[in-house]
């Protein structure tokens, strides 16, 4: 770890490695950053990066009016960098099937970036310590769901970074105030659906719309149980478009419900349950590739 510098610098906002393979004047790189002011790629000579894994998320991106899923990887070295790949690419698969082998992650790995032919990327991964590639053999067939719960549960003791939701704070700039003035304290309803709007990036305007409905301004003038019920419809709401209706409904009632029946924080049980919901997504949108006998036949 990098001593902490101090006096002026950059924010301290993570840096994007994109992966994708590049070719400039004969070189070939890996991966690049993105430089969204000059709305220009910067190739990334360098093919590893060492550091500790601190996290793996699925993140849903919009491409073309058609949903993208990433596996976003954040690897905390001298910057928090995330690394961000197609969740059907060979560079994640290959990144998952070796990080599966993984027990220990509070030391340091190397990911190593390795272009293929065509457009492909392979992933190496490295025991930082002992310089030794870490090995698993290739499974196009592996519970790819299965192996993201799996790598995400050894990973639940590290930092987490809640990315979106620091940008935003950083972007308000606080007036100093003559009188200092203790803040109101916000209210557990209000501050549990804005919690569950936020990580579902849900309309605020719809919550208000809904709101006026019932005749309310805040969620905190609602019984409990209506409260759960809008949390519900939120939750059910994001995933429309990823799951069955019937089979989000069900998973919501046995994997959030029952988590916090069981003691789990809610906020904590429907990250959990999303997770779940985009990983039957990839599931099923791999299945839908397989060509059925029939086709094979024609």
């Amino acid at each position: 770890m990098a001593e902490i510098k101090l006096g002026l610098g950059n924010p301290p906002l993570p840096i994007y490695l994109y992966v994708k393979k590049l070719e400039i004047n004969g070189q070939i790189y890996g991966w690049y950053n993105f430089d969204v002011a000059l709305d220009k790629q910067t190739p990334i000579p360098q093919r590893a990066l060492t550091g500790y894994i601190s996290e793996i998320q699925l993140t849903d991106k919009d491409f073309k009016g058609k949903d993208n899923l990433k596996l976003d990887i954040f690897i905390l070295a001298d910057e928090l960098y995330v690394v961000r790949s197609g969740i059907e690419t060979n560079f994640t698969k290959s990144f998952l099937l070796a990080a599966s082998v993984v027990e220990d992650f509070s030391k340091p790995l190397t990911i190593v970036v390795n272009p293929g032919e065509e457009n492909v990327i392979f992933c190496g991964l490295y025991d930082a310590t002992t310089k030794t590639k870490i090995r698993r053999d290739w499974d196009a067939n592996a519970d790819w769901a299965g192996l993201i719960q799996q790598i995400q549960s050894r990973l639940s003791n590290s930092p987490k970074y809640d990315l979106d939701e620091d940008e935003r704070d950083r972007s308000v700039v606080q007036q100093p105030s003559p009188t200092p003035t203790k803040p109101a304290a916000v209210h557990p309803q209000d501050l549990r659906v804005k919690q569950v709007r936020t990580l579902t990036n849900y309309p605020v305007d719809l919550i208000k719309e809904w709101l006026q409905f019932q005749n309310v301004s805040f969620p905190s003038q609602l019984s409990v149980s209506v409260v759960d019920r809008l949390v519900r419809d939120i939750c059910l709401a994001w995933a429309s478009d990823k799951l069955d209706s019937n089979h989000a409904e069900a998973s919501y009632q046995q994997q959030v419900l029952g988590a916090i029946a069981s003691g789990t924080p809610e906020i904590q049980a429907i990250q959990a349950w999303m997770n779940y919901v985009l990983g039957q997504k990839m599931l099923n949108t791999n299945d839908s590739k397989i060509p059925s006998a029939t086709a094979m036949r024609a």
